[in-house]
């Protein structure tokens, strides 16, 4: 089938910031909302929605910085616009908020492409699974036992079968909570935590050690993600069958490709509205195949289900609390959990999403 080369039109971007249900915190912070920039891409008569989870900066940075460099490039070539975004931003900073906002410009351009070829953009991609699965993710440090022990136990109830809690603020209490997390979801249960980079190193090894006993199989940045070399002694003296994993705080593939170099992880994580879109993703991805090394995708789970049901070295979603509340809010068209999988929609042009403007419009910045 020719293609008839289309000009991206307009580029528009808007915010909202969302409240918490509750106070949030884990390891090493604390928060009572959310962010969310959309964007929309136009061309063909055809609209493309896209998103990330970011300062209201990045929506600064795609209205004044990236809509000029997108609009009037060709819809259908959605790598050489990923690469003209990079290199615009090559002085005014890509890491952080900046490659957040190629990343959603990203989302909405793929969403395009995809809706101009009428195809849902699983698979424009090409699947390599027809479903992904997931893990219930929330259990802050902020919680009471109470409300931690209910969240866990009712993801669990919903037939997920791992869940992840936060651990790192409060150090002495965690093994109680990891242990009342234990009892509340049962034994079969894969039990997760989460450090958020809030340990020393040898604190970090007695916690594995007490966290390994109540059958914890994951242990998320026990220590920051910038102490690769630490992350190599937790990998190599961390008990049998416990995977240390980190990575959401990557933004490009020289990040990724340290960590893996230095052998810091057993699993690789990568969030796509933080490393430059789906198109990063990919690459990501090839990185991990190469390093035979697992990928799985940190929090926003309806734009992961996309990409992921795609990736070869792929292991799993975050179902994150916070995101999935989100994006229930604002899109029509999100998935949920069967089985403790999602499905990405295929009856659908793109990824079949459309935002939800009225229900949104008053947390709009």
């Amino acid at each position: 089938m020719a293609v008839t080369r289309t000009a991206v039109e307009k580029i528009d971007v808007s915010a909202y910031t969302i409240p918490t249900d509750k106070p949030e915190a884990d390891g090493t912070l604390e928060w009572n909302s959310t962010t969310l920039v959309v964007v929309h891409a136009f061309a063909g008569g055809c609209k493309g929605l896209g998103w990330t989870y970011a300062h209201p900066a990045a929506a600064q940075v795609i209205a004044h910085t990236l809509s000029d460099i997108v609009c009037g490039g060709d819809a259908f070539d959605v790598p050489a616009q990923w690469r003209r975004m990079n290199r615009q931003l090559r002085n005014a900073g890509r890491p952080g908020v900046g490659l957040m906002a190629i990343a959603a410009v990203d989302h909405a351009l793929w969403d395009l492409k995809a809706r101009l070829l009428d195809v849902a953009l699983v698979d424009l991609f090409g699947s390599a699974r027809r479903s992904v699965p997931v893990y219930g993710s929330g259990g802050f440090t902020s919680y009471s036992i109470d409300e931690l022990t209910a969240q866990l136990g009712g993801w669990v109830e919903q037939g997920i079968a791992r869940v992840k809690m936060k651990v790192g603020t409060h150090p002495d209490a965690d093994v109680d909570r990891v242990r009342a997390a234990r009892d509340a979801i049962g034994g079969e249960t894969e039990l997760m935590v989460d450090g958020n980079g809030a340990y020393l190193r040898k604190q970090a090894l007695q916690l594995a050690e007490q966290f390994a006993q109540l059958g914890v199989v994951w242990f998320e940045e026990p220590l920051s993600s910038d102490d690769l070399e630490g992350l190599r002694v937790m990998r190599d003296r961390a008990p049998a069958g416990m995977s240390i994993a980190a990575g959401e705080y990557g933004w490009d593939s020289w990040y990724f490709r340290r960590m893996l170099q230095a052998g810091a992880v057993d699993v690789l994580q990568a969030d796509c509205t933080r490393c430059g879109g789906f198109t990063g993703f990919m690459q990501v991805d090839a990185l991990c195949q190469g390093f035979g090394i697992p990928l799985s995708a940190h929090c926003a789970p309806a734009l992961h289900v996309q990409v992921a049901s795609a990736a070869q070295s792929f292991l799993h979603i975050e179902y994150f609390h916070d995101h999935v509340r989100i994006e229930h809010l604002a899109f029509d068209g999100v998935p949920e959990p069967r089985d403790g999988e999602l499905v990405a929609d295929r009856a659908r042009p793109g990824m079949g999403y459309t935002l939800r403007k009225n229900d949104i419009e008053r947390y709009r910045i």
